[in-house]
């Protein structure tokens, strides 16, 4: 399970320094892509795959355009030795991450926000919004 908020900025390259116990988590190879909400989402290899057999199940006429988000925008990444990884320009300017960036666990995957945009989302979440999806879920 992702858990956990953390910031930090890129490089002159497009390079983030990936949290440590995210990145174990996800292993020494995965992927990252679009996400929903403006984000972008880093999935273990192993996720991936489950997700792509989902996906690839699905009624071409359902799945075509989840194909395209998801697929064309992937990119397989590996941390460096220092634990960098590099944040595609294409998938940056998605997200419009420009320099800082907030590395969130988000329970099966992680997500990369633009740490301006996370900051302000975080502000605008309504507690009873919040409190009534709890109770629908028997929390």
């Amino acid at each position: 399970m992702f858990i956990g908020e953390f910031y930090h900025s890129l490089d002159e390259k497009g390079r983030v320094n990936f949290p440590a116990k995210l990145r174990e988590e996800l292993g020494e190879q995965f992927v990252i892509t679009k996400g929903l909400d403006g984000c972008l989402s880093a999935y273990s290899m192993e996720k991936w795959e489950h997700i792509s057999k989902i996906v690839e199940g699905l009624p071409q006429a359902k799945a075509r355009n989840l194909k395209r988000f998801m697929f064309s925008s992937a990119t397989v990444v590996n941390p460096d030795k220092q634990g960098r990884v590099l944040v595609a320009l294409n998938l940056r300017e998605f997200a419009g991450i420009t320099k800082d960036i907030a590395v969130i666990g988000a329970s099966d995957h992680v997500e990369l926000w633009d740490k301006e945009t996370w900051v302000r989302l975080n502000a605008e979440m309504d507690s009873d919004e919040i409190a009534s999806a709890m109770d629908e879920l028997g929390f």
